[in-house]
């Protein structure tokens, strides 16, 4: 049996008495032990198992509720599957291809079963129509438990992760038992959990890498106590979030750039000093994306008045093709920023520091990053330039992967592709450097912006951008024009509530032009203002930047032909 299923089943009968999981907050919170969680698994999985289902079979899951999904995804590992959590379909979905792109996924992982469960119950009819097998989840629940888990080894496949991509064109993340035990294993080490003491506070989406494996899965197999709520529920009411750490003393959560800045406004907006307590709070972990300054500060400063330690902010790299994380800063140091001068990074690939006190800093002569701390145990790191020579400290090349948390590789709509070369080493596409052992992350590769012999950085642009009032925060890109050619440029696109009026528009663009000049030395070929809620985006919420350029194409050239 692999290390990771002996462990759920370990912690069921031991911890999982008396820690568990609250689901249903703020209207209808219920709690369920992990015992009770695991008596719901086995019971479901004894009716895949008794319904057909085969060990190594790939099982799609397609539900919203936090405490279905539990037991759901363990049920598929008792009996000896894998996970794969679809891509879930909004309001504005248009149903007929949505499942065609599930046909796909499901085609691409040779899946035939889909699990079905609420909000989602009522896709049946779709799902019927387009020859796709599902069963209720709630009709698993009441089957026979299965008597002992389904045997499964360390290299058997454990979860099928989806990529942020577009479903049209599919690719799932191979993961293995072996990579997921390795890579939670890891990180409840490095972030010392107690598992006895700690609570975790979450409303990342399980259909995402982030809130699947480290906000569901790390509970539920190492028995920590869970206050899981959705999405939507916290974007229907951001305060949800401190509410929650506040009501059940959280010690740790997560989130990427937008939610920190937008909770940060919010609770500096709130006027009873006493209306949170973040004082139990040690790990808010960001690691989605290049962490953003300035939303950090954001939070921070509002969380201060409600008792939270500023070093609870806990910088992170992660990435689905290392199971989830790769590296964590250390803890209770807070955000270190690592500040460098820019005309060496730009064209030179060089990191080369500007010390504390040194006037340059205050100037857009120097770039700031977030030091990431040291790869977890298992994992190592190590700096290439284009050609795979190792670079040195302080040397700017393509950060490559190697270590057990490593996948395997994809699976495509072509069949399986490896993701590691001989040496066992991951290209990782994102470029950064080290700093005595510990990861800098500058951006990705295929996003870097070259012009006039400099490589600009699309976050320099995008926090320029971003502090212009109007700009909504973390909703500014900055994308490639003719990239690769001599005619190379750039564009920003945001969203304002200022949309929609021309006037406001062109006041507002004038300023960003102003502020992205200001900061890299370069004028945007054009700036293209949107309404909120325009800009496509990772389950993550991280801004797409090559479907913002492909899909505003047309848009970014008018603004261009105007200014």
């Amino acid at each position: 049996m692999s290390r990771f299923v002996d462990t759920l089943v370990a912690t069921a009968a031991e911890g999982g008495q008396h820690r568990g999981m609250v689901t249903g907050e703020p209207k209808e919170p219920v709690r369920r032990t992990w015992a009770e969680v695991h008596e719901q698994a086995r019971n479901m999985a004894g009716g895949l198992v008794s319904g057909g289902l085969e060990a190594g079979s790939a099982v799609a899951v397609l539900a919203a509720a936090p405490a279905l999904i539990a037991p759901t995804v363990q049920a598929v590992w008792l009996a000896g599957g894998s996970v794969t959590m679809l891509h879930q379909p909004t309001p504005r979905t248009d149903l007929a291809v949505w499942a065609e792109d599930t046909v796909k996924v499901l085609r691409m992982i040779g899946s035939g079963l889909v699990l079905l469960g609420e909000p989602f119950d009522a896709l049946a009819p779709v799902l019927t129509e387009h020859g796709i097998e599902f069963r209720m989840i709630s009709e698993l629940l009441d089957a026979e438990p299965i008597e002992a888990p389904v045997p499964v080894g360390e290299d058997d496949l454990a979860l099928l992760q989806l990529t942020s991509g577009s479903t049209a064109e599919p690719k799932a993340v191979r993961i293995t038992h072996g990579n997921l035990y390795c890579n939670i294993k890891a990180m409840v080490d490095r972030a010392e959990f107690a598992f006895d003491r700690d609570v975790m506070v979450s409303w990342l989406p399980t259909f995402h890498d982030m809130g699947m494996v480290g906000f569901l899965t790390v509970p539920m197999t190492f028995g920590v106590e869970l206050i899981k709520v959705t999405p939507v529920e916290f974007l229907s009411g951001p305060l949800i979030w401190p509410e929650l750490i506040s009501k059940y003393h959280g010690t740790a959560t997560a989130a990427p750039n937008f939610a920190y800045a937008i909770v940060g406004r919010r609770m500096a907006r709130v006027e009873d000093d006493d209306a949170y307590d973040l004082s139990s709070l040690r790990i808010a972990l960001n690691g989605a994306e290049p962490i953003d300054e300035s939303a950090v500060a954001a939070f921070t400063e509002a969380g201060a008045r409600f008792k939270m330690a500023r070093e609870c902010v806990f910088p992170a790299y992660g990435m689905a093709e290392a199971t989830l994380a790769v590296s964590f800063a250390p803890l209770f140091t807070g955000l270190t920023l690592d500040y460098v001068e820019a005309h060496s990074l730009e064209a030179e690939n060089r990191a080369v520091p500007v010390p504390e006190g040194d006037p340059r800093r205050e100037t857009d002569a120097v770039r700031s990053f977030a030091v990431l701390g040291y790869p977890l145990d298992g994992l190592e790191a190590e700096i290439v330039d284009e050609h795979g020579a190792r670079l040195g400290d302080r040397e700017v090349g393509e950060i490559r992967l190697r270590g057990e948390a490593v996948t395997p590789g994809y699976l495509t709509v072509d069949g399986p592709v490896d993701t590691r070369d001989a040496e066992g080493w991951l290209a990782t596409g994102d470029l950064g450097y080290l700093v005595s052992g510990q990861l800098v992350i500058c951006g990705r590769r295929k996003d870097v912006i070259i012009m006039g012999g400099r490589n600009i950085y699309p976050t320099d642009i995008e926090r320029a951008a971003t502090s212009v009032e109007g700009v909504r925060a973390g909703n500014a890109v900055a994308v490639r024009i003719d990239a690769g050619t001599r005619r190379e440029r750039f564009a920003v696109v945001l969203e304002s509530k200022l949309a929609g009026d021309p006037e406001a528009e062109r006041v507002l663009a004038k300023e960003v032009v102003a502020q992205v000049r200001d900061a890299v030395d370069l004028r945007p070929f054009s700036v293209v203002v949107l309404p909120a809620g325009s800009l496509p985006k990772t389950p993550s919420g991280k801004v797409k930047r090559a479907a913002t350029a492909t899909r505003f194409a047309d848009r970014i050239n008018a603004a261009a032909s105007k200014s």
